[in-house]
């Protein structure tokens, strides 16, 4: 349906974009295809591209139903759409409350609802705009520091070369370390225990002996992140020039269940500018693992195209 002829524009009012059609057969589990690891039914051409959808978030009580623009590194909630809470509440019951994200796909009669009611007419009362607010991101780690005195740790020795791994291997080291994985090894348990350099640029994780950056490079191919943890090395980042990309295992050291308030399942240290970040290891057959602190998963992409973002590691014993 082209938004532009429908009245859900003149709800919009100033928050309505140039040009939208609203993407019916999108479902929050398909926005990790389409946007994060370009892979899926739908592929993002160029950055520029924007996605319209409707979605329900029931992260809180009561669930709510929503008007979602997003593209490969753009995301805001348009408006709330007020539709009747039965509705959205059934919609909810049929698909299961065991979603580990909670995000749900709109059903049949949400859609003929709001063509009806939203998109053909209806009051403009039922849409409540979102206020795009520009959010600051906290660098308060809030990590003991590094010199400090702190407890013994049980070391874990890990791979730390790139090499060639198959989704049963990839499973095998979940299950070798208890690592946290929401889709392989939901129950896994393994704790990290990071400290603050007190240099505002990295983080130590002690039980595995590996210095992590904190930030990162911007989304890009697997190529161009190799370059640029070189250029890290070539200007001595935070004084050192052994910097590289972690290995599987290295990265799920830091992925866990609970998720932190920048929405990710990573210690709140680190940047919410890299939501996954590409891995050393290849796929068997094809192309790079990536780590995704969003979904909680590793995943992979071809690399050749902007699948992911770079965060650099050393090792530090």
């Amino acid at each position: 349906m082209d938004l532009n002829k429908t009245g859900l524009r003149e709800k919009l009012g100033a928050n309505a974009p140039a040009e939208i059609s609203i993407a019916w057969d999108i479902t929050p589990a398909d926005t990790f295809g389409i946007f994060e690891s370009w892979g899926g039914k739908v592929r993002v051409r160029n950055k520029h591209e924007r996605y319209y959808y409707f979605y329900i978030d029931a992260w809180t009580e009561p669930a709510r139903l929503f008007f979602m623009e997003r593209g490969i590194k753009f995301a805001r909630i348009l408006a709330q759409i007020l539709a009747p809470q039965e509705k959205i509440d059934a919609c909810v019951a049929r698909q299961g409350k065991g979603l580990l994200d909670k995000s749900y796909a709109i059903n049949n009669e949400l859609r003929k609802w709001l063509t009806v009611n939203i998109l053909e007419g209806g009051s403009p009362s039922l849409v409540l705009l979102c206020e795009d607010e520009e959010e600051v991101e906290s660098l308060i780690t809030g990590l003991p520091n590094w010199n400090a005195s702190h407890p013994a740790q049980d070391k874990v020795d890990l791979r730390r070369q790139p090499t060639f791994l198959s989704e049963e291997e990839v499973t095998t080291i979940l299950q070798k370390f208890q690592f946290y994985d929401s889709q392989r090894n939901p129950h896994g348990d393994f704790k990290a225990y990071l400290v603050d350099n007190g240099d505002d640029l990295t983080v130590s994780e002690l039980r595995s002996g590996v210095m992590w950056q904190r930030g990162g490079c911007d989304i890009t191919n697997h190529r161009n992140v190799a370059s640029y943890v070189q250029g890290l090395n070539q200007r001595k980042f935070a004084g050192h020039d052994d910097w590289r990309l972690p290995t599987i295992e290295e990265a799920l050291v830091l992925l866990g269940p609970e998720r932190n308030a920048k929405g990710l399942l990573i210690a709140p240290a680190f940047s919410q500018d890299q939501p996954f970040i590409f891995l050393a290891d290849e796929r068997k057959p094809g192309g790079y693992w990536f780590i995704d602190f969003k979904q909680g998963t590793v995943f992979w992409a071809s690399g050749t195209i902007p699948g992911g973002f770079g965060r650099a590691c050393r090792s530090v014993r």
